[in-house]
């Protein structure tokens, strides 16, 4: 499996970029980004290709009526509808179980396969309609253009999630200069490098590690193998990160950055500041702003981190680890942004570091 994924991927990638630079004017780039993706989408998934092209349709849609009326209820059917998808197919079969377990049910407990991507890219969607509601941005007429963005597939598994905002002019008009094609080239490469030098090499000793006995895995071992699982998922993520800036300049468009050393951070808050950014900075334009951020009163500042914690644990999976992993993030932050963070700047660096 993974031998054919890289042999389509060493033939994708330069069909796709060849047939893109070849292509005159912006609305056929667009048109031949849509058609690359969908294939590349319709390899790890086809049988929900037809959803991803529902969205796009259906959140331009919105975004033309929120523009020529102003209602806030084109603004509410498209949140319901984005975060209804995503709640059924990534949280229905959670759902059930729970009220099975609280009330003593015996629901069928549904078995919907997760779409690839739908979180990534119901997110983007999301901004695009809040944004145009807010009037941060124009609306997008042109249903070719907006279908280009939601689908886009550098980024479209893994990140960097990408606000409309971030990319609105380029994707109604952008140069392929030489210059950024040759540092998306760079930059991908990079990334390809973390991926299968770096994550892969790393993780067959992780691997290794978990499939021991933990009862007699001695001390040293198992910190071989945390510390391999750790270095492992940031070089993993993170290059795939980085091969979807490269590869997101190379088309002619700047990605947001993802990653930035986040195993140099002295505290939990500035580790989150610096790992996966674009997910923590949704969340704060999104959520927690709008709850009202750190604006009114301690308290207030507090419960609005436990909610956007709960539901930042909640987005990476539908499993009490996951929200009881998002709560745990959560829990220091707020204990370092009431006391721990001033005592902490007060220690050495190396010691903050540890920490």
């Amino acid at each position: 499996m993974v031998f054919s994924n890289l042999i389509f991927l060493y033939l994708f990638l330069p069909v796709c970029l060849i047939a893109y630079f070849f292509c005159p004017g912006i609305r056929a780039k667009n048109a031949v980004l849509i058609l690359f993706s969908l294939i590349f989408y319709a390899w790890g998934e086809p049988v929900y290709l037809l959803l991803m092209i529902a969205s796009a349709a259906v959140n331009w849609y919105f975004g033309l009526l929120i523009e020529r009326r102003r209602k806030k209820i084109f603004l509410i059917l498209a949140l319901v509808l984005d975060l209804g998808c995503l709640a059924v197919f990534k949280y229905a079969g959670f759902f059930v179980e729970n009220l099975n377990a609280v009330f003593g049910a015996s629901i069928p407990v549904p078995q919907i396969a997760l779409p690839i991507g739908i979180s990534f890219y119901t997110f983007q969607a999301l901004s695009y309609v809040i944004d145009l509601y807010r009037r941060k941005i124009k609306v997008q007429r042109n249903v070719i253009s907006f279908t280009a963005y939601v689908t886009m597939f550098p980024q479209l598994i893994m990140g960097p999630i990408v606000l409309y905002s971030d990319v609105e002019n380029e994707i109604n008009e952008r140069p392929v200069e030489t210059n950024m094609v040759a540092d998306g080239i760079s930059t991908f490469i990079c990334g390809f490098a973390k991926k299968m030098l770096l994550a892969n090499s790393i993780g067959a000793v992780w691997t290794t590690v978990k499939g021991m006995d933990y009862a007699a895995v001695p001390a040293v071992t198992a910190w071989i193998g945390i510390l391999a699982f750790t270095f492992q998922l940031y070089f993993d993520f993170s290059g795939y990160s980085d091969m979807a800036v490269g590869l997101g300049k190379m088309l002619g468009f700047t990605f947001p950055q993802n990653f930035d050393h986040p195993y140099e951070s002295r505290s939990i808050t500035e580790f989150w500041r610096r790992w996966h950014m674009t997910l923590g900075n949704w969340f704060k334009s999104y959520v927690y702003i709008p709850l009202g951020g750190n604006r009114s009163g301690t308290a207030r500042t507090v419960i609005n981190l436990l909610i956007v914690w709960f539901l930042t644990g909640l987005w990476h999976g539908a499993s009490w680890n996951f929200v009881l992993w998002g709560v745990y993030f959560g829990v220091i932050i707020i204990l370092e942004k009431l006391f721990l963070k001033k005592w902490l700047e007060k220690l050495p660096g190396t010691v903050q570091w540890l920490y």
